[in-house]
């Protein structure tokens, strides 16, 4: 059952106390009962299955029990815990990703990344769009019993993806610039792409960039940091890697397509390590030259160049198979 059509039968007027037992009996998760205004779904299942209103009533106490379990797990996410983020936690759901606020002060982050992820949706070439995320649904939610909102987004299921924090701890040693050189690469078609929508992603760095090691495919999530190009105020830095950013970005909290850029480049050096030839240990220094104004801010341009550097230094191009070993097992350089 959708959770639009449980919203329409748990508000409908001629709903009774029998058909509320029957709707919570046929339910396998919380989103088969709530829906948008699930507080009001809740409260409308309660009060018709409570045991006061219903003495005696085992099949009715038995599904107000599980009422309010399927009431505690929406409230806590609907499913099991996935991955805990700077601002939300998100976790797995029958209809994809579901990622919650943790603190209410973060709802404005929520909104700019449904924002972002609408713009890139509608905005970005079909081709392209693989490298972001597909937004389902941007929700609030309401505790009925303090009032709180937080907000969430409920975005498409990835599978087989793997950060480049993962990866880089899969080689300690550093990372085969060969095998590095494709994700850098796609990294910058994803920047691209965002900086021709008219939005500056904002914190490209390594949780947010995922990798899918065995079709070479790349997505760039976490769109909460996200503003317009060219050039937009940066509503928020991650904390744990303030020493990643630009100086002027921690002063001025301003930045420009160059931004991501910078930031790319380091996702993808650190990567690499030692391991990183001279002639792109100077393309990523041109990268993130002090100044702002004369950082390259065009990610299609650095791309070009790139290109040109990876065919001198290794020839045409040839796919390379790319794995990554399971934690615990770092990879062999």
């Amino acid at each position: 059952m959708s959770p639009a059509s449980a919203e329409e039968l748990t508000t409908a007027a001629g709903l009774t106390s029998e058909g509320a037992i029957a709707l919570i009996e046929a339910a396998d998760a919380p989103e088969d009962l709530f829906g948008r205004d699930a507080a009001r779904c809740y409260r409308r299942l309660a009060r018709l299955t409570h045991p006061d209103a219903r003495p005696g009533d085992a099949r009715a106490a038995a599904a107000f029990g599980k009422l309010g379990v399927l009431w505690r797990r929406y409230r806590d996410g609907s499913g099991p815990l996935v991955a805990r983020g700077d601002v939300a936690n998100l976790y797995a759901t029958r209809r994809g990703l579901l990622k919650i606020a943790r603190d209410p002060a973060d709802n404005d982050l929520m909104r700019r990344e449904a924002a972002a992820l609408t713009r890139l949706g509608s905005q970005v070439d079909a081709a392209l769009g693989a490298y972001f995320p597909r937004l389902i649904e941007a929700q609030r939610r309401q505790d009925p019993r303090t009032g709180v909102q937080r907000r969430a987004n409920v975005i498409g299921r990835l599978t087989g993806f793997r950060s480049l924090a993962e990866v880089r701890a899969a080689f300690p040693r550093g990372l085969d610039p060969r095998d590095a050189a494709w994700m850098w690469r796609r990294l910058l078609v994803a920047i691209g792409a965002a900086h021709r929508a008219g939005l500056i992603h904002g914190a490209v760095l390594p949780e947010h960039v995922l990798i899918h090691p065995g079709e070479h495919g790349l997505v760039l999530v976490d769109w909460c940091y996200s503003g317009p190009a060219p050039d937009g105020p940066v509503p928020a830095v991650v904390k744990r890697y303030l020493p990643w950013y630009p100086p002027e970005v921690i002063t001025e909290r301003r930045a420009g397509p160059d931004l991501d850029i910078w930031l790319a480049t380091r996702c993808m050096t650190e990567l690499m390590g030692a391991l990183i030839p001279d002639p792109m240990a100077s393309f990523a220094r041109g990268c993130q030259l002090a100044s702002p104004r004369r950082r390259p801010a065009d990610a299609w341009q650095v791309l070009a160049e790139l290109d040109d550097l990876l065919e001198r230094l290794y020839g045409p191009r040839t796919f390379r198979p790319f794995a990554v070993p399971d934690p615990g097992r770092p990879g062999d350089q």
